[in-house]
């Protein structure tokens, strides 16, 4: 699918996140079984998933047929960045046929003595033709993504990294400055837990929306209600 095609479907969207990495209850050693949560979201109107894993990558595609948003959680020594942060990452995604590759590129500590710009520009050489999304927590850092060549900015690292505030829902805020500066879309991703929260999302200037734990992280939601209750 050509990149204006793809922008023109996920445009005004929600897009569901289906992951599970090692540790969380849905993580199955075996096999992936996110391609149900995929099924779930495609039945319910996604238009994308966004997944993390080659395994879940393949599976989520061949069980959906959605364009999927692919990256990779690994955490190598000297690294604080560990969303798609080597290029191996990147290759493996590229054959799995992940429609887009999601990047970290926060001002985290590379391991590889590397800036974000550099490796941007040696993933867009390999890669001419790959759509390119930014996972970043800041204004400067998504200003930096857009200059450097990336074709998409999610605000999915806010919060998350050590220099951002923690914030108990969305950074519309980030959002809002994002979209009135760059010519590409901004998604919104982040804390994104109410359908309320997804508009508000959109009314700040998201092009799309990426919602994953308050769809598909069954431990996270239920915790949410036991907390609401026994601090009643």
């Amino acid at each position: 699918m050509r990149k204006e095609e793809l922008f023109e479907k996920i445009k005004g969207k929600v897009i569901v996140s289906c992951q599970a990495v090692p540790g969380e209850p849905l993580y199955v050693e075996e096999k992936s079984i996110m391609y149900l949560m995929a099924r779930a979201a495609k039945q319910a109107g996604t238009p994308a998933i966004r997944t993390s894993s080659i395994r879940d990558v393949i599976a989520i595609k061949e069980e959906t047929g959605l364009p999927v948003i692919g990256l990779v959680k690994v955490q190598y020594e000297g690294f604080e960045s560990y969303i798609t942060p080597t290029m191996k990452e990147v290759d493996d995604l590229a054959a799995a046929g992940s429609d887009i590759i999601a990047l970290d590129c926060t001002n985290q500590k590379r391991g590889d003595g590397k800036t974000i710009r550099e490796f941007i520009a040696e993933v867009r050489q390999k890669y001419p033709e790959a759509v390119l999304m930014a996972d970043i927590s800041t204004y400067e850092e998504g200003v930096n993504a857009w200059k450097s060549g990336m074709d998409i900015v999610g605000t999915t690292m806010s919060g998350y990294t050590s220099y951002t505030p923690k914030l108990d829902g969305p950074d519309y805020e980030l959002v809002r400055k994002l979209s009135e500066t760059l010519d590409i879309p901004v998604i919104g991703e982040g804390r994104v837990h109410s359908p309320e929260q997804a508009v508000e999302m959109l009314k700040a200037g998201a092009f799309a929306v990426v919602v994953g734990g308050a769809i598909t992280r069954p431990l996270e939601i239920a915790q949410r209600f036991i907390k609401a209750v026994e601090s009643r």
